[in-house]
């Protein structure tokens, strides 16, 4: 039987990463997976964001037309980032969850700390072959240890120069294969039941809501507002998510 409270927090959290995505195109999983992280332990996280990333990212990378062109050129990066999700879950039953949670929170301080700075990478199209693979196989590793896709990855999709509309269509593939490699290293490794699979589920319809709200929000904010706000949230989290993580080791 699914838990009243565990499904309001699901709703609420999803409704939140839903519209944030729906402003800027990006941060359901990692807004969703700070928060479910910071209220409960890492690996439930990381299987409650399951289906809502799934879904939402799926449609991101089938809609804008490129996606042959896309994973033509980045094919590399994207089966290192699918493949290596088993390696890193494995740290999951062999490491503490507490330092792997620091480690999580330490990807977001990193990420929205790039993001506030305007720091942005530039890799020439001569190295993108070798740099793709690499920064795959990094991504990969990190995704299974703390359930997080962003770093390096959409730092490595940001640096070789990709349009506006490929650069996101190619975020909604590295997510939506990352996201179906990490449910599979979690069920492999007995991580992931059914009850949590279903409360996921449950997210799909509030996350989908606050796409559609984000959207329409989008239309009358800046959109270089919001993302300083959400980088800026995203910053505090993260260091909410260390302390805590790390609270019992200090």
């Amino acid at each position: 039987m699914l838990d009243p409270s565990t499904l309001a927090i699901v709703f609420v959290t999803f409704l939140l990463a839903g519209t944030v995505k729906g402003v800027i195109g990006l941060g359901l999983p990692t807004i969703s997976l700070a928060l479910l992280t910071a209220m409960s332990d890492l690996p439930t996280a990381m299987a409650l964001l399951l289906v809502p990333s799934f879904v939402t990212n799926l449609w991101q990378a089938i809609t804008g037309g490129n996606g042959g062109v896309i994973v033509k050129r980045i094919w590399p990066f994207l089966l290192m980032a699918t493949v290596c999700v088993w390696l890193g879950a494995a740290a999951l039953t062999r490491v503490d969850l507490n330092l792997l949670s620091a480690l999580l929170g330490l990807l977001l301080v990193i990420y929205a700390g790039l993001g506030l700075g305007g720091i942005r990478l530039s890799i020439r199209p001569a190295r993108e072959a070798w740099a793709g693979t690499l920064l795959g196989a990094t991504n990969g590793v990190l995704t299974g240890m703390t359930g997080s896709f962003v770093v390096p990855g959409v730092m490595f999709l940001q640096a070789i120069g990709l349009p506006r509309d490929m650069l996101i269509q190619a975020m909604g593939m590295l997510f939506t294969v990352s996201t179906l490699a990490l449910g599979l290293a979690l069920k492999g490794n007995d991580m992931l039941t059914m009850n949590q699979s279903l409360t996921s589920a449950s997210g799909v319809l509030p996350a989908v809501i606050g796409m559609m709200v984000g959207q329409h929000i989008r239309k009358h904010l800046p959109e270089e507002l919001f993302k300083r706000v959400f980088f800026w949230a995203l910053l505090l989290l993260g260091l909410y998510i260390v302390v805590k993580a790390l609270g019992g080791h200090i």
